[in-house]
């Protein structure tokens, strides 16, 4: 399999980056996630796009033609693979140990891997950690994973597939690697970006095919007391969710569900790139 590192295509066995590279020691970087199928990435202009506020936000530079350029020669390298999970990683670069960059260039990873189909349900587990909704990197897409590496093991070690946090003020906020919709009062809500919550694509495209989502900020036992619930995010689309916290919901999918489901599997098959 080939991947990109910093200028050019490289064998996986070759890729490797500096053990100096910030991105490694502090977890200085960004990255994008795109679901491809049969070599075709979705919505890659948005990824893009996010990824270049994201790293403006932590202060990276990323040249997004450089990085289109990158993605092409990978996606042509590995076309016979029908369902793909593609990685865009950009980091400080090589730096001194700690937290002061050096004024080397930005690396630049683009992989490749087989995607993965998903469960037709999640099982969701609220976990006792919160997301710090004025953190300086709310809203940021970046590397440093940690906290959702613990929180996942807790949502695995309580049986369940994904979870979700709350913010710091008891309101809903997002999962691990999702976004949450929900149904409250016979009405689709969304919590809000001010939630502390990564602007998802997959949120963003539904809200926009939708039109009729509320972003309100719910707290956070809305969940469990949902009709209805679903994630989403770019390689699961929208998945319903069957229980929270060991509590199953009433329906999964449920009907507002249902349509979101149906609404956007019509309009990913009309444009790959919306």
């Amino acid at each position: 399999m080939k991947v990109w590192v910093d200028t050019h295509l490289r064998d996986e066995n070759e890729a490797h980056v500096s053990v100096f590279d910030h991105g490694f020691t502090v977890g200085d970087g960004v990255f994008e996630t795109a679901k491809v199928v049969h070599g075709i990435p979705f919505a890659i202009t948005r990824h893009l796009e996010r990824l270049v506020r994201s790293a403006h936000g932590l202060g990276l530079h990323v040249d997004p033609m450089q990085v289109r350029v990158a993605v092409t020669e990978v996606l042509a390298e590995n076309e016979t693979l029908p369902l793909a999970r593609l990685r865009i990683t950009v980091t400080g670069g090589h730096a001194p140990l700690g937290s002061d960059r050096g004024d080397a260039h930005p690396t630049l990873i683009v992989a490749i891997a087989p995607g993965k189909e998903w469960p037709p349900t999640a099982d969701v587990a609220v976990v006792p950690w919160v997301r710090n909704e004025r953190a300086a990197t709310a809203g940021l897409k970046t590397t440093s994973y940690a906290d959702n590496v613990v929180a996942l093991e807790h949502a695995h070690n309580d049986g369940a597939t994904e979870a979700m946090f709350g913010n710091t003020i008891g309101n809903l906020c997002e999962g691990t690697g999702t976004n949450v919709f929900l149904a409250v009062d016979g009405h689709l809500v969304t919590p809000p970006l001010s939630s502390g919550c990564l602007p998802g694509v997959t949120r963003a495209l539904l809200l926009e095919w939708l039109g009729d989502v509320d972003e309100v900020d719910v707290p956070l036992t809305a969940l469990r007391n949902a009709a209805e619930a679903f994630l989403t995010s770019s390689t699961r689309d929208i998945q319903p969710i069957r229980a929270v916290d060991g509590q199953i919901l009433a329906t999964a999918p449920g009907p507002l569900t249902q349509r979101a489901m149906d609404v956007w599997k019509q309009r990913e098959a009309d444009n790959p790139d919306p």
